[in-house]
Order: C-alpha cells, then sequence, then structure tokens
C-alpha cells in the first residue's frame, strides 16, 4: 500500500440512495482515480486504500414473531451505532497530516508555526499546508520558519486532489476551517482534531495550551469520534440555447429553435443548503419534492435542508431543534415562511428531497452550500439533496455526548438562566 495508512472506524459502511453507484456501497476499498501532481516530491505516493467507513450500515434480519420479519432492502434499512462505541484506530501510525489555517488571521501565525514545527520536528510527520496560506507575507518572510516550510507538501485548492494522501486533519480556527476542511474532500474524509482559534467554536472542541500532548495522543490511537453526516447535493442547471438550422449548402433556414441541455454539479455539505429569494423583494415560490412526491410549496424567505451537525447553525435561528449529530436525519426549516402553520420537521436520513421553482413563482432564487458557492437557480433548475455515504469523522475532546452539550453550554448558553431563591418553609406562610 505504499507506506500510507489505513484507517478503521468501528462502524459499518452505509449508502441508503446510491443504488450501488458509490464505493461505500461495493466494497470496504477502492482504486484511487487520477490524481494530480503536488508541490513536494513526498507527495507523489499514491494509496489505492480509500475510507469508505460511515455511521451506518444494513441492520441484521429483524423478525417479529415466529413468522412475520423484515423485507431485506439494504438501501432503506439503517443500524444506529451506540455513539460511545465510535472509536478511531490506526492499523500503522499515520505518518501525514493536513493543518488547515484561517487566511489573514494574525492572531493565528503563532500557534500555526509552533504546531508545524512541532509536527515536523518532534513527531515527525509529512505536514500538507495550502499553497496560499504560506504566501502570506508573515509567514513568507520568516527566514527562521522558512527551513521549516521547505520540507511541506503544498496544494491549492480545486486543482490538487489530497484525498488518498493525508492521514487526518488538525483545524486552527472557528468552526469556519472545519466546514473548509469538509470541502476539500467530496468522497471519503480523513478524521479532524479542531483546535478552539475562532470566534465561536461549536466544533471544535481541542484547546491550544496543552497540543502537544493532545496530538501525541491521536496519534496513538484509540479516541473517541463522533461521526458528523453530510449532505449530497447536486445542482441539476437547465441551460437553454438557440441554434438556426442550416441546410447542406449553409443557408440559414430559420431564426434558431430552442434546445434544453442539463449540467449538473454535485457538492459535500456539512452543515446546510440554503435557498432563499436572494436580492428580489417578492417571496420565494419553491417546490419541495420528497422522495419524488410533492411534499409542499415554501413561500416565504426561503428554506434550510440541514444535518444534525447544521442543526446548531442557521436552522437553530430559524426556529428549529437542535440536533446530535449522531441522529441520521434531515432536518427541513421554512426562514419566515408565509403560513403560521409551517413548522421545522425531520425526516429520516437516507431520503430524497429535490426543490424546484414554483410554475407561478415570480423570481427566481438562489442557493449557497454551507455559505459558500453561491448560485442562482431558474426555471427548470432543480436541487437534489440526500444523505452522503461520507460522514466528516470529527475527533472528541472526551466523547460524543459530553462534546455535544459542553458546546450548547459554553456557545449557545442552552438553558442558562438566574437561579430562583430558594424557599424556606417560613417564606411558604406568606
Amino acid at each position: 500500500m505504499d507506506g500510507r495508512e489505513e484507517l478503521r472506524v468501528d462502524a459499518a459502511p452505509y449508502c441508503p440512495t446510491c443504488d450501488g453507484g458509490e464505493a461505500a456501497c461495493r466494497g470496504l476499498t477502492r482504486l484511487s482515480g487520477k490524481t494530480r501532481s503536488l508541490s513536494a516530491s513526498s507527495a507523489t505516493g499514491s494509496s489505492d486504500y480509500r475510507r469508505t467507513q460511515s455511521l451506518h450500515g444494513p441492520s441484521p434480519v429483524t423478525t417479529f414473531g415466529p413468522k412475520a420479519c423484515m423485507l431485506q432492502n439494504p438501501h432503506a434499512v439503517m443500524h444506529i451505532q451506540d455513539p460511545a462505541s465510535q472509536r478511531l484506530t490506526w492499523n500503522k501510525p499515520p505518518k501525514s497530516v493536513l493543518v488547515i489555517k484561517k487566511i489573514r488571521d494574525a492572531s493565528l501565525l503563532l500557534p500555526f508555526k509552533e504546531l508545524c514545527v512541532f509536527l515536523t520536528e518532534v513527531k515527525k510527520l509529512i505536514v500538507y499546508v495550502e499553497k496560499k496560506v504560506l504566501e502570506d507575507p508573515a509567514i513568507s518572510g520568516d527566514e527562521n520558519f522558512g527551513a521549516v516550510t521547505k520540507n511541506f507538501c503544498t496544494f491549492r485548492e480545486d486543482l490538487d486532489d489530497i484525498s488518498n494522501r493525508v492521514d487526518f486533519i488538525i483545524c486552527l480556527g472557528g468552526d469556519g476551517t472545519l466546514l473548509y476542511a469538509s470541502s476539500l474532500f467530496q468522497e471519503s474524509v480523513p478524521p479532524v482534531m479542531a483546535f478552539q482559534l475562532g470566534s465561536l467554536g461549536f466544533l471544535t472542541p481541542f484547546k491550544f495550551d496543552t497540543y502537544q500532548s493532545q496530538v501525541a495522543q491521536i496519534v496513538e490511537g484509540n479516541t473517541a469520534i463522533v461521526l458528523r453526516s453530510r449532505l449530497k447535493v447536486r445542482v441539476h442547471k437547465a441551460h437553454w440555447e438557440k441554434k438556426a438550422r442550416v441546410d447542406e449548402k449553409g443557408i440559414i433556414l430559420t431564426n434558431g429553435d430552442v434546445e434544453s441541455s442539463r449540467k449538473a454539479v454535485q457538492y459535500q455539505v456539512l452543515n446546510e443548503v440554503v435557498v432563499d429569494r436572494g436580492p428580489s423583494s417578492y417571496l420565494s415560490n419553491v417546490d419541495l419534492f420528497l422522495d419524488g412526491h410533492l411534499i409542499t410549496t415554501v413561500q416565504g424567505d426561503g428554506v434550510i435542508v440541514s444535518t444534525p451537525t447544521g442543526s446548531t447553525a442557521y436552522a437553530v435561528a430559524a426556529g428549529a431543534s437542535m440536533i446530535h449529530p449522531n441522529v441520521p436525519a434531515i432536518m427541513i426549516t421554512p426562514i419566515c415562511p408565509h403560513s403560521l402553520s409551517f413548522r421545522p420537521i425531520v425526516v429520516p436520513a437516507g431520503v430524497e428531497l429535490k426543490i424546484m421553482l414554483s410554475r407561478d413563482a415570480r423570481n427566481t432564487a438562489w442557493v449557497s452550500f454551507d455559505g459558500r458557492k453561491r448560485q442562482e437557480i431558474c426555471h427548470g433548475d432543480s436541487i437534489s439533496i440526500t444523505t452522503s455515504c461520507f460522514p466528516v469523522p470529527s475527533i472528541c475532546f472526551r466523547d460524543p455526548v459530553n462534546d455535544w452539550f459542553e458546546s450548547l453550554s459554553q456557545c449557545l448558553h442552552w438553558n442558562v438562566r438566574k437561579k430562583q431563591n430558594y424557599l424556606s418553609s417560613e417564606d411558604e406562610e406568606f
């Protein structure tokens, strides 16, 4: 396997909707595709191993009494694993790490340099860093740190494929750095260790004060992880073109017939897909389908389709409930709906949602994915959303349950209020 490390997560592969078309449904391994050359020679090796483990998987045969049983359908049946049993182990020690740093943040320069020196000189790891990070004058102009950066492997977003070259990821920043790390991997994602160095830190449980011992513990393995499900989103754009008909002599016969062609783009989304009305003053008017059936028409400022991880982001601000990341679900939350009875709903993970402009919509809509790749949706376009086969394995500071409630308390101040005074027996008489 060319010296690459195999990652094992104690869970079964799962894909309820890909109809056997993705690697996770066909086996535990898959040959890596073509990869572009990177800037460092140490990154030229490729690995045949692709991380395809997920939280859910086909459940065993389920019976109901002596005669009845559940119809076997591996694409629709899910097995929910106990969050406490999700542990990260290494079959071999990891050798490469991707360090993601928030761009143009001076407060992260010193932690970034200290961490990189520790990873390269102490832990002897191959460090991958995005090229635009090293182009920061505060880093490129540091002669002392320059000797360390010479050993880095650099890459560029959307150009270099590092999916099979990185053993784990370290994020320095806020929640946005973890979302960005997720966007770099359109299929399997290496385990992510996120340090709280940003403004909120709901998804970043680690403190940087003791980073050396914490990183060492991760490298040794046997740590708790939470598998954060993602959404697989396909945007189908209908392009309408006028093509004139020409005869054999080159004479134009008509001014042009309208022909349509469809183009699909796919995204992996960790938090949410937001469809809104954009700059228009009219209400958003989009149709929502679930597994091919029209469920409702959303009239309002828009709609949010989120993962459980994204339930504590935009969705909760729009009135949705907060859902633990281990719950297999998809949330649908309207944004300022023009109907008081339109409340947020939760649907099972694995269903396929489809969003299209209504025929009588007065304006177009706009869509964004984790706050990025914003684009316009016109008549004839559609957005298909379902649960992805490739979750984000987020390394826990303690465990999935305690970390989540700690984040609710520290970041969102959940159920924080001034307590009432004790009522004595004498006070009850008055």
